[in-house]
């Protein structure tokens, strides 16, 4: 599977990042193509404020098919704005 690590710091408003991020997996969830293929964890570090997201898919179609939707669109404005300048990201793929 490939993927990506990515990190970011956030102090804003915690509600309006939960819900951003389960409205998200929620729309994969929905969709038996995505839901197949695509893995999204997110962790919040020890300090409360750094973000990691880990996701991962099966093919480039199932990536395409996700990049097409308008809530994933919708979910990556959210994230640049949530992040801010902090924003990196990593492409990695699994080993194990």
């Amino acid at each position: 599977m490939d993927g990506l690590l990515i990190e970011y710091t956030y102090d804003g408003d915690e509600t309006a990042w939960t819900n951003a991020i389960q409205t998200f997996c929620r729309n994969i969830g929905a969709d038996p193509r995505l839901a197949s293929g695509v893995r999204y964890h997110v962790f919040v570090r020890a300090d409360g404020r750094s973000r990691v997201h880990v996701p991962s898919w099966d093919s480039a179609s199932t990536l395409a098919h996700l990049q097409s939707q308008e809530f994933f669109k919708t979910f990556a404005a959210a994230v640049k704005r949530f992040a801010g300048d902090t924003l990196r990201t990593t492409k990695i793929k699994f080993a194990v």
